[in-house]
């Protein structure tokens, strides 16, 4: 999950970092602990409450993917799965789905040597900068590569728009800018302004450099830019990486991939006798042309790597009259694990995204009380969304439900624990009939629906409803606003700044017995009432007009004869 404009609209980095292993099974995995809580067939804060407060204990280690704490975490979801009477939908008859990953942990003592006009300088580790490779391999070396940079890295052709216009940076590395043009610019006629782009993303940055056959790239930090501060980045790089093995994922990758801190960049652009600043400026202009640094960068990155998985956990709740069609509930179960280090070592995330899990668990027993829908309703607990939305790249690849077939997808994620809220955040509100449906929940609640307070920051783009959305699913992302019931959008603001700064992507996102969670079960009603109408109307709501997903949805439904 990414940081959040605030916490009740938290959405999420594709931070990447977890701690693996192989998934091990019976005693060797650490059985899901049992429960004496009397559980409610209806949507109940004490419920919601026991399974955040235990999903996020010490005991499950952070939820780290196929470590013991991520083990326990599944097969905990799983008794819930079974309490509630759901059908496994995973593989072979059971409520998994193996995930095959690829875990890379690169050798924190690693440096970028720098070589500007002749002088040489050492970039170091999480402080200067992070870099790692998806690669699968052990040892990556770059000598004497060229730096260019390459503006915001973006080629797009639709929008008259290639920062790698007339250039060949084979063997190169290219440094870039987080977020797209129209942002630092302020200019609202480029891209969408200060609302990002799916080029803004620093993953979509990553492929494009590695089309375009870049030895490295490096992406140059800034927190108004990447909706994050550095400290989430050096988090999130630091300790075991995971990928989905190249032949599960058709995606380009460099050689080795990083950030650099705005400290050390700025300083590097100096030494390179540029002002960065005044790059930020033509950047953000039609006609931008790269430009090549006085400079080369070499280094030797080690890593250690193996095989390994993780797992989706998938129930279903079959339908009496149209049993193929489905509606689609998805929560990512994974955190940070444990990291090395002093003090509180343990990643709990109880907001991010222990209050998802719950929230889906919550809605499926309230399915199964309130009878058999007409269509079928599955609720997917997705692994690996901390290292880029790996569990639900791997779903939407080999799904419970044929897409064509899927109706719709709600997904929660950081849900909101700070009260009662007069309005509901639809993360890139404006894209799909969904809200349409969500809007008369929300007006039954005398509640308004807006768009996330930053939409500068992705978030449409960083969580794991985004990978059905790029196939053409319909997909609804919505949880508690910011004008809090008791203290107003100051209250809201407020919390969510002491949320990022505090705990985000931090050993203090705990479960608090004081939270406020009347609002969380606000929510979990209004997207309750989505589902439950989707599954018995017999509708297919549909992307709006001029939405990047409606043609392959339109494809998709046309080929099915729907």
């Amino acid at each position: 999950m990414r940081p959040i404009h605030l916490v009740l609209s938290l959405a999420v980095a594709t931070a990447l970092a977890a701690c693996g292993g192989e998934p091990t099974t019976g005693a060797d995995a650490g059985q899901a602990p049992a429960s004496t809580h009397n559980f409610s067939p209806e949507l109940s804060k004490d419920d919601f409450a026991e399974m955040v407060k235990t999903l996020s204990s010490d005991d499950f280690e952070g939820r780290a993917p196929g470590a013991p704490g991520g083990e326990k975490t599944v097969e905990y979801i799983k008794a819930q799965y079974e309490r509630i009477g759901l059908e496994p939908g995973g593989d072979d008859g059971t409520f998994f789905q193996t995930v095959p990953m690829i875990e890379t942990t690169a050798d924190e003592s690693t440096v970028l040597r720098v070589d500007v006009a002749g002088s040489p300088r050492e970039l170091a580790f999480g402080t200067d900068m992070v870099i790692g490779t998806r690669t699968g391999e052990n040892e990556i070396r770059v000598a004497d590569s060229g730096l260019v940079f390459v503006g915001y890295g973006v080629d797009a052709p639709e929008l008259g728009w290639n920062d790698y216009e007339g250039l060949d940076v084979e063997g190169k590395t290219v440094v870039i800018l987080v977020n797209d043009p129209g942002f630092h610019a302020k200019d609202e006629s480029l891209f969408e302004g200060n609302r990002m782009t799916y080029y803004g993303r620093w993953t979509y940055k990553f492929e494009e450099a590695a089309r375009k056959g870049a030895a490295a790239a490096l992406i140059i930090h800034d927190t108004a830019g990447a909706a994050y501060g550095w400290d989430v980045v050096k988090n999130s790089w630091s300790g075991p990486q995971f990928d989905l093995r190249a032949s599960d994922d058709p995606e380009p990758r460099l050689p080795a991939q990083g950030w650099l801190s705005a400290e050390a960049a700025k300083q590097l652009f100096a030494d390179a006798g540029q002002d960065l600043d005044a790059l930020y400026a033509a950047a953000g202009k039609r006609g931008f042309k790269a430009v090549p640094l006085d400079a080369t960068v070499s280094f030797d990155l080690a890593s250690t790597t193996r095989e390994a998985s993780s797992r989706n956990v998938v129930g279903v709740l079959r339908g009496s009259e149209a049993p193929d069609e489905a509606i689609v509930y998805m929560a990512h179960w994974d955190h940070l694990g444990k990291h090395e280090g002093e003090g509180d070592t343990i990643y709990n995330g109880a907001v991010d995204n222990a209050t998802g899990v719950a929230g889906i668990i919550e809605i499926a027993e309230k399915f199964k009380a309130d009878g058999q829908p007409k269509r079928s309703v599955a609720f997917v607990a997705v692994t690996l969304e901390e290292s880029g939305l790996l569990g639900s790249k791997y779903q939407v690849a080999h799904p419970a439900f044929p897409l064509e077939k899927t109706v719709a997808v709600v997904n929660l994620d950081a849900m909101s624990v700070a009260g009662p809220s007069r309005d509901m955040v639809v993360v890139g509100l404006g894209n799909s009939e969904l809200e349409d449906v969500l809007k008369t929940y929300a007006d039954a609640q005398q509640r308004t629906l807006v768009q996330e307070g930053n939409p500068a920051g992705g978030f449409y783009f960083r969580s794991d409803h985004f990978n059905y959305a790029k196939a053409g699913v319909p997909a609804l992302y919505a949880k508690g606003g910011d004008d809090l019931v008791q203290g107003g959008k100051e209250a809201g603001a407020e919390y969510a700044r002491r949320y990022n700064e505090v705990a985000y992507h931090k050993p203090a996102d705990e479960f608090d017995p004081s939270w406020n969670l009347d609002g969380a079960i606000q929510d979990l009603e209004a997207l309750y009432g989505v589902g439950r109408t989707l599954a018995d109307d017999g509708s297919w709501p549909t992307w709006y007009e001029g939405n990047a997903f409606k043609a392959a949805r339109d494809a998709m439904r046309a080929g099915s004869g729907g």
